[in-house]
């Protein structure tokens, strides 16, 4: 598992811009990259929603939020429409992303094992560096959290 202090990989993916995006394009602004399991459930739509609702502050702290799943960039441009999110969603239907942040786990449903993604969320810096991972992410209050630490970890220094 990626920790804080490493290198945050580098890829490139589809995104719901309709363009191939690399993550090393971001480097010079913060990064929340969040994975979640798939548009349109009740959970992964609840973190989208609260991600959308504080898209302001999270520009205002100079971070970009970006969203991986394995879904289709139909699929993606869907629940965009469908809840206008105004943040970049990335289509990893080979998992390339989501093995490359070893974010794809075994998961246990009702008794049955089942591989799937493990709701994530990294902080990566300017610099690319993973500064805070969030694990078995809880929706309830996590965006919040993640704003938080944000303006915490990057607030000037006194």
């Amino acid at each position: 598992m990626l920790q804080v202090g490493d290198i945050a990989p580098n890829f490139k993916a589809a995104a719901s811009n309709d363009q191939t995006i690399e993550l090393c394009e971001f480097r010079g602004k913060k990064v929340v990259l969040y994975f979640y399991s798939k548009d349109m459930t009740s959970g992964c739509t609840a973190e989208a929603n609260d991600f959308s609702h504080y898209q302001s502050d999270f520009s205002a702290a100079g971070a970009v939020v970006i969203g991986v799943s394995k879904d289709p960039i139909t699929s993606h441009h869907k629940f965009i429409a469908k809840y206008a999110l105004p943040f970049l969603l990335v289509s990893d239907p080979e998992l390339a992303v989501i093995r490359a942040y070893d974010v794809y786990k075994e998961k246990n449903m009702y008794g049955k094992k089942t591989m799937g993604v493990e709701r994530t969320t990294f902080i990566i810096d300017e610099q690319g560096v993973i500064v805070k991972v969030y694990k078995k992410v809880r929706v309830n209050g996590h965006v919040a959290q993640v704003l938080a630490d944000i303006q915490t970890l990057f607030a000037p220094m006194s």
